[in-house]
């Protein structure tokens, strides 16, 4: 992989009047967390107390070998991988025990993760007002709904009834395949003036084409499974029917749209493993038996996908997998908050990509983003290459296949979205922790939100 750095392309324009703004209070708690998570081993054990670290790396490293060997392998050398990643944290806490600094070490890692975590605080933009303001209420509201999306949310929260009750125009998803565009296409002929989409998030990106295209607004309401683009919009993932606040009172945003071809996205299109595992018709009824049973062939298989892609001054061949993400995700791996974007108008694609050939690789990926088995940047287009004339690609879960190359690209501020005046907000303490920001938080220096 070759490049100039991990980022390439500019915050959009609200990014960037968001970005002096910070938490000082946040900032000084992280630092001195971290200080005394340092000088905790230091006053323990003098400079020894630095070298206990490196078990914990091990055992890292040992884990990551495990992880690989469960998805790539099968068999004796699958069980070997998971006996692997459950025994080796075990077998670190074991070694701390027996030296007698089991305690000392988990006290300096408890102040570490909050220094880490008030770090993240400090560096998050406080939200800002919404920028275009209140908006005038639709007096032709469309909504498409799927009953069966989510487990059932719509009868669940009875999403229809209140829908309809608020004066919308509802219609509900048939059992067979239907063309959710073609019906929100019908909408606009019809007189909507907007349209919302109660279901997965396959089914609001269609929906959210037209609206874009049409200059409509366009409302979600959290009825799907996983539901990223709704949560990072900030809606309240308890109780769905709150949505349908914003058609009363509502405020109005911009936010970018992705497309892979002429393909449109809300949250992501990926290329390569996952894509593969998804284009599996039993994957839907069972994703995880399903995904161990692809994955070795995928991972190590002679027929194995292998991806390039370039964007801007940067080249990668050989990518397994590669995420394509309409505005960068908060981090490649978050147990928390998996898949959440602070902002949604930053004007710039996340890119993700994973080349993992060989044992030691998967070890070095403990290094996080000095791994040369990651790629992670920003760009605001990106093309996608394969040896094959297709390519099969999950647009925000629905299976695809593109010719290849495909172009990957963002449009800034294409779609208007109306949310509840009053919600919960957007993810707010995940964002990553920039520690020379952090030290001129802290200081109080000018520009860095602290004046």
């Amino acid at each position: 992989m070759t490049g100039p750095g991990p980022t390439a392309g500019a915050p959009g324009p609200r990014a960037g009047a968001d970005a002096g703004r910070g938490r000082p209070g946040w900032a000084r708690l992280a630092l001195l967390a971290l200080a005394a998570g340092l000088l905790v081993p230091l006053v323990t054990a003098g400079l020894r107390g630095l070298l206990w670290v490196l078990p914990a790396v091990a055992g890292l490293a040992v884990a990551a070998v495990g992880v690989w060997w469960a998805l790539s392998r099968t068999g004796v050398v699958r069980t070997a991988g998971v006996l692997l990643c459950a025994t080796a944290p075990l077998a670190v806490l074991v070694l701390y025990a027996s030296t007698g600094v089991l305690t000392t070490v988990l006290l300096s890692l408890a102040l570490w993760v909050l220094a880490t975590i008030a770090a993240r605080v400090a560096g998050t933009p406080r939200r800002a007002p919404d920028e275009q303001g209140s908006a005038p209420v639709p007096r032709h509201p469309w909504i498409l709904m799927n009953p069966r999306s989510g487990g059932g949310k719509v009868g669940r929260f009875h999403l229809e009834e209140k829908a309809r009750r608020a004066g919308a125009r509802v219609v509900l998803l048939g059992t067979g395949p239907q063309d959710a565009a073609g019906l929100a296409r019908q909408a606009v002929a019809e007189g909507a003036d907007l349209l919302a989409v109660a279901g997965g998030d396959g089914t609001q990106a269609l929906v959210a084409e037209v609206a874009a295209r049409h200059d409509l607004p366009f409302m979600v309401i959290l009825a799907g499974t996983r539901n990223h683009f709704a949560l990072d919009l900030g809606l309240d993932r308890d109780d769905p029917a709150t949505a349908l606040d914003a058609l009363a009172d509502g405020v109005e945003l911009r936010v970018d749209l992705g497309f892979a071809a002429d393909r449109v996205f809300v949250n992501n299109a990926s290329f390569g493993t996952y894509a593969a595992i998804v284009s599996d018709p039993a994957y839907r009824g069972r994703k995880v038996h399903t995904s161990l049973q692809k994955l070795p062939a995928l991972l190590t298989g002679p027929d194995a996908p292998r991806l390039r892609m370039r964007a801007g001054g940067t080249r990668a061949d050989g990518l397994q997998a590669l995420l394509v993400s309409n505005n960068p995700y908060l981090r490649a791996v978050d147990a928390a908050r998996p898949g959440r974007r602070v902002r949604l108008d930053t004007g710039l694609l996340g890119l993700l990509g994973l080349r993992v050939g060989t044992t030691a690789q998967a070890a070095r990926i403990v290094r996080g983003a000095r791994s040369t088995s990651l790629l992670r940047l920003t760009a605001r287009e990106a093309v996608v290459e394969s040896d094959t004339d297709t390519v099969p690609v999950g647009i925000d879960g629905e299976h695809v296949l593109l010719p290849a190359p495909v172009v990957c690209r963002t449009v800034p501020g294409a779609l208007r979205v109306r949310v509840p005046r009053d919600r919960p907000g957007p993810p707010g303490s995940g964002a990553t922790a920039d520690w020379p920001r952090v030290v001129r938080l802290a200081l109080g220096r000018p520009g860095d939100g602290s004046r």
